[in-house]
């Protein structure tokens, strides 16, 4: 439970650092394409335009980390549509020929929605109750 919350900050970072060098090119940060310098040349082009949607999946993980290490049903939901959109793209990159991106990234995507799927994994978030929702409220 605790790694797929780790998995989550871990992503929260990853596409917040790509769409921060996507959009601010020219900084320190732009060294780290080093390591993929073939996403950084089909991405760098379009930058202004997905650069915010990088920024935007940030946003997105890091709720779905607070709602994930909170235990929330809401948290869990938005962490099984996250991978369940990896899970699609990563058939598309399949189906589109790139066997061996596609092929692991949706065996890893599988295994990880496999995972959350569980009944035991979805019983263990819930609903906050009345009394909780009424602390929260007071502070």
């Amino acid at each position: 439970m605790t790694a797929v919350g780790v998995f989550l900050v871990f992503g929260t970072c990853m596409s917040g650092l790509a769409g921060t060098t996507l959009v601010w090119r020219g900084t320190t940060l732009d060294r780290m394409w080093v390591l993929n310098p073939t996403a950084y040349r089909k991405l760098a082009p379009i930058g202004e335009t997905v650069g915010p949607l990088f920024l935007l999946l940030s946003a997105t993980m890091i709720v779905a980390s607070v709602g994930w290490f909170k235990r929330r049903v809401w948290g869990w939901r938005l962490t099984v549509g996250i991978v369940s959109t990896q899970v699609a793209g990563d058939l598309i990159n399949l189906v589109r020929g790139d066997l061996l991106r596609g092929g692991t990234g949706l065996a890893i995507a599988s295994g990880l929605l496999f995972y959350l799927l569980r009944p035991k994994v979805r019983t263990t978030f819930h609903q906050p109750t009345n009394s909780e929702r009424s602390r929260l409220t007071k502070q």
